[in-house]
């Protein structure tokens, strides 16, 4: 992601009625150490639920596969890969032959997954890429290794409907008969158990999204006093959704030094930050159907918290 992107989209947002900054910007490297913290805290479910799916049920996911040659195992959004590790050990163990592909935006979060893999998995075959997928499926869509796609974290939620139909039939179109796509869904539960994933106690969500201000701050020379902003999370269980938001405290303006733009706030206006949308079973098979794909299994966990669908492009 250039710096004149990133300039461009706060730009953009920030100019909006509606103002927003889109979630892609949270994972710089300070952000996607914020994320670590978070994937830790005992409220945050969703990366304990697929860590037992991972674990468990491995082997129950190879057996769907029915790769007849060497494959690749394509991750977007890698991040630790610690819950990937599972699936891949599984693999080895199996005797499996394959080549990890893990993809992420920050370089840092990049090397660091891959020293930690082949500390744990000597032997792993990994060929790492950095950057965002949307630029990097296209130069994958070449190969004429069969893949299997790894979406986890249920990355998905993060997307609108329409936005989120757009990006899995661009991996349908990027993918060739017979791959498969493994993709995390949160699935709607408990609204209590969900409000408190997503505004815990202890404020290492509201320091995840603060870090947007600090980042606009450190890159773009922002002159934005973050203490003039609080975090507000919302779920609505009607439809699913976990909104989250960045209040402005004061009526204030704020100036972007590097672009030499102004932007004005009113008081208690708000900054659309991320989206995180709970799924149905029903809602994930009509999603693969719209984007061109067949369902082959449902793998949940215990609490039935969470699934990780694997599809397949007939």
């Amino acid at each position: 992601m250039s710096d004149n992107t990133f300039a461009k989209d706060i730009h953009k947002g920030l100019s909006a009625p509606l103002k927003h900054i889109s979630s892609k910007y949270f994972y710089d490297d300070i952000g996607s150490g914020i994320f670590q913290d978070i994937m830790k805290m005992p409220e945050y479910y969703p990366t304990a639920c697929e860590f037992e799916i991972l674990s468990l049920q491995g082997q129950q996911i190879i057996d769907k596969l029915h790769f007849d040659q060497p494959f690749n195992i394509v991750e977007f959004g890698a991040g630790d890969g610690i819950k990937t590790r599972q699936l891949l050990k599984t693999l080895m163990d199996s005797g499996v032959e394959f080549s990890y592909v893990p993809i992420d935006i920050s370089k840092k979060a990049i090397e660091e997954l891959e020293a930690n893999m082949l500390d744990h998995l000597p032997d792993l075959h990994i060929k790492p890429m950095i950057g965002n997928y949307f630029s990097m499926i296209e130069e994958l869509a070449s190969s004429e290794t069969p893949s299997l796609f790894l979406f986890l974290g249920g990355n998905i939620g993060n997307y609108e409907r329409n936005e989120a139909n757009d990006l899995l039939t661009s991996f349908n179109q990027s993918m060739k008969p017979g791959d498969k796509l493994l993709t995390g869904f949160d699935l709607q539960k408990n609204p209590a158990t969900i409000r408190c994933a997503y505004d815990d106690p202890k404020g290492i969500t509201k320091a995840f999204n603060m870090n947007l201000l600090h980042r606009i701050n450190r890159e773009l020379g922002g002159n934005i006093k973050t203490n003039q902003f609080d975090f507000y999370s919302h779920y609505n269980p009607a439809n699913g959704e976990v909104r989250s938001y960045l209040v402005s405290l004061v009526a204030q303006k704020i100036h972007l030094q590097r672009m030499d733009k102004c932007y004005y706030f009113e008081q208690n206006e708000l900054i659309r930050t991320e989206l995180s949308k709970k799924y149905t079973l029903k809602e994930i098979d009509e999603a693969a159907e719209t984007s061109g794909f067949k369902v082959l299994e449902h793998f949940l966990d215990c609490k039935h918290y969470f699934t990780d669908s694997l599809w397949v492009k007939e």
